[in-house]
């Protein structure tokens, strides 16, 4: 008889026992779930393109709960971020912190031009005087690469924006044999990147030789520096006939994504529209735990109002996500 209640008790004891163990796990689960889900607080946005003003995009950005924006270009003047002088630079940063925003990203157009030795295939005709000066012009950039760099690095910092921009080159016909160029390029703006503490990111752009996501692994794994890192843009991608998901999406070196980049046609209704609620929930998926910012690019006088509607679909989109 004692062997019979003491065989029960056993055996309530190790059912109490998995429950306990099976609702830890259910919750451990749960908060790793939580950890790793994409949130209203992962959403970001250009300021250029959601307000006429700064002062109206960091309103656009209250209004819609967030927490951080991306800087390219100050609306109101046009004037580059990375090139404002530092009293500017602290006004601006002053007036973010003010309004409980920080910097996601910093948008820079570093190296987007024609490098010495590329040929742009798509070069319109032009006379010999109007090549000399645009040749001139391409080395001047050049020349000034490294010094551009640390100008950016400083305005970042100034920011608090520990991640910028750069690009590759204007996209040559068969960009695969310029990658050792971009390769060394890149290399040499590292230790700078490094001193500073700034991320830089190689954005993938259909003018540029690392344009399809499927030609950004091979970069990241020439320069396996944590100072180099992507910003993933799906739509520029797709303009060079890639299909983004699954396929372009799997191609990506998904620990080196520091950032990525909605544009309004791949989010309203055209004929350009992303599967952005799969590629949210597969990014999640995979841990993305960093910032999605809103690139507006409209051009036909719509641009705010598309900001607004975009927005409103992002902001559904990671209100439903599971």
């Amino acid at each position: 008889m004692l062997l019979v209640v003491h065989l029960e008790y056993h055996r309530k004891v190790t059912r109490r026992e998995l429950f306990l163990r099976s609702a830890a796990v259910l919750a451990a689960s749960r908060m790793q779930g939580a950890k790793n889900r994409i949130t209203k607080s992962n959403i970001s946005a250009i300021t250029d393109e959601i307000g006429k003003t700064q002062a109206d995009a960091i309103a656009f950005a209250k209004q819609y709960g967030m927490e951080w924006v991306e800087l390219r270009g100050v609306p109101e003047t046009k004037k580059n971020f990375d090139s404002l002088p530092e009293a500017e630079l602290r006004q601006h940063a002053a007036d973010l912190k003010a309004a409980g925003l920080k910097v996601s990203f910093l948008n820079t157009g570093l190296l987007k031009f024609t490098w010495p030795g590329m040929v742009n295939p798509r070069q319109r005709p032009e006379t010999d005087a109007q090549k000399a000066k645009r040749l001139a012009s391409e080395q001047a950039k050049w020349d000034s690469r490294l010094t551009d760099l640390e100008r950016a690095l400083k305005a970042a910092n100034i920011l608090g924006v520990d991640k910028m921009r750069i690009f590759s080159g204007t996209r040559v016909a068969e960009p695969d044999t310029v990658l050792p160029y971009v390769q060394k390029t890149v290399e040499e703006m590292l230790p700078l990147a490094e001193k500073y503490k700034v991320r830089l990111l190689m954005e993938n752009e259909n003018s540029q030789n690392i344009g399809k996501s499927s030609e950004l692994k091979p970069l990241m794994d020439r320069i396996p520096s944590k100072w180099l890192g992507f910003n993933w843009d799906p739509q520029n991608a797709h303009h060079l006939n890639e299909l983004q998901f699954p396929d372009g999406y799997k191609s990506l070196p998904f620990d080196r994504m520091l950032n990525a980049q909605f544009k309004a046609v791949g989010l309203l209704e055209t004929k350009e529209t992303l599967p952005w609620k799969d590629m949210l929930l597969a990014m999640q998926a995979d841990g993305y735990k960093h910032c999605i910012g809103l690139e507006t690019h409209i051009f036909d006088g719509t641009l705010i109002e598309k900001a607004h509607a975009s927005m409103q679909i992002i902001m559904k989109m990671v209100s439903e996500l599971n």
